[in-house]
């Protein structure tokens, strides 16, 4: 049996907003044993002309759940608005993209399959169809803002491993 689009872009969007949350509690446990501020968390960046910790994670919203609605809208246009600045916010920001991802049915995935796809960036654009702005465009980006989230962390000195990247794997049962 071929593999679904839901199958293809659901778990994985789930599984990395589930790590992007688990680097949020990691990183608030981090500061209350350190004393380091949240505020300072929230602004780290790895390098200067790279965006901060905070962004890094909105993004891992932004580029599943904002992705999907693009995909409906057949146009995705990054939010430009700044990103949440508090731990809670982004914990917010995160549980309503999961709220999304638990929401699609597989009809509904399948249903994008062949939509034409428009990304639009500072008045440049890149035509997708739904499947492939999904697989090839919004799946690296959410994989890669949350990797740069971890390694954010990492630089900072939280004790997060490989382990807390991975979240929860999805191994057979039984």
């Amino acid at each position: 049996m071929p593999l679904s689009l839901h199958a293809a872009y659901v778990p994985g969007a789930l599984q990395m907003l589930g790590t992007a949350n688990h680097l949020l509690d990691k990183a608030e446990q981090w500061c209350e044993q350190t004393g380091c501020s949240e505020a300072e968390v929230i602004a780290a960046r790895i390098h200067e002309d790279m965006l901060p910790f905070t962004y890094q994670v909105k993004c891992v919203a932004e580029h599943t759940q904002g992705s999907i609605e693009g995909v409906r809208q057949g146009v995705y246009s990054p939010d430009l608005n700044p990103p949440p600045a508090t731990f809670a916010a982004l914990r917010d920001k995160l549980a309503g993209a999961v709220a999304a991802m638990e929401a699609l049915s597989e009809e509904d995935m399948e249903g994008f399959m062949g939509q034409p796809m428009r990304f639009e960036f500072k008045g440049s654009g890149l035509d997708f169809t739904a499947e492939n702005f999904l697989l090839s465009f919004s799946q690296p980006n959410f994989y890669f803002h949350c990797a740069t989230a971890y390694d954010i962390l990492r630089m900072k000195g939280v004790p997060v491993g490989k382990r807390d990247f991975m979240g929860r794997v999805r191994i057979k049962a039984g």
